[in-house]
């Protein structure tokens, strides 16, 4: 049986290759999901036609989980929450969003539903279920691999991103909220853990 190609399209392969070089950096160690996030990195920034990695702020993307898949998200694409062009919503899921800040276009990138399965497809040679990902999502084409879906954002981007100026006063615990993500409730402005929405109580 002959070893399917590499990836579908082959000039991106250096591209890929040196993404994953980057991401396994951090963990000392490359991961399948390392691998899932650079090829929706990849597939996602093409077909917004964005290059990458950007040193500006004309991508954002938004992350449904963390961990090593945002390793691999982050090392195509040069975005980073210090530089608010990533943001994390974590739902457990292995998926990104791609938005172009110009047109507001987005487009969201998981992995297809049976991935796992048709991994060892396309790497032969491996006997574990593991390796056998490891290999396989570097090499099956992105339409074996990935799931690319135009979606409508809940929020202009304006809005997800905020301005970086903006400050406002919690008025029940008195702490600071940037970005605006204050809270209105009865015409008082709350952070969102005095609001009752926060992932903590600071009024045990």
């Amino acid at each position: 049986m002959a070893t399917p190609p590499v990836i579908e399209e082959l000039e991106i392969a250096p591209k890929l290759q040196e993404a994953l070089d980057l991401a396994s950096s951090r963990h000392k160690h490359l991961c399948p999901r390392q691998v899932l996030g650079a090829r929706a990195a990849i597939a996602g920034a093409r077909a917004l036609e964005l290059e990458v990695p950007r040193t500006d702020k004309r991508l954002l993307v938004i992350v449904e989980t963390d961990g090593c898949f945002v390793d691999g998200v982050e090392a195509v694409t040069g975005v980073s929450v210090g530089g608010r062009t990533l943001r994390v919503e974590d739902y457990g899921k292995i998926a990104a969003t791609f938005i172009d800040v110009k047109t507001e276009q987005a487009l969201r990138v998981a992995p297809q539903l049976d991935v796992r399965e048709k991994a060892h497809r396309y790497a032969p040679e491996q006997t574990r279920r593991y390796f056998a990902m490891l290999h396989g999502y570097q090499r099956m084409p992105d339409k074996e691999l990935l799931s690319l879906q135009r979606v409508k954002l809940a929020q202009p981007v304006a809005a997800i991103v905020s301005r970086a100026a903006a400050r406002a006063k919690c008025n029940i615990c008195g702490e600071e909220i940037i970005n605006e993500r204050e809270v209105m409730v009865d015409g008082r402005a709350l952070c969102r853990t005095c609001a009752g929405g926060g992932y903590c109580s600071l009024h045990p």
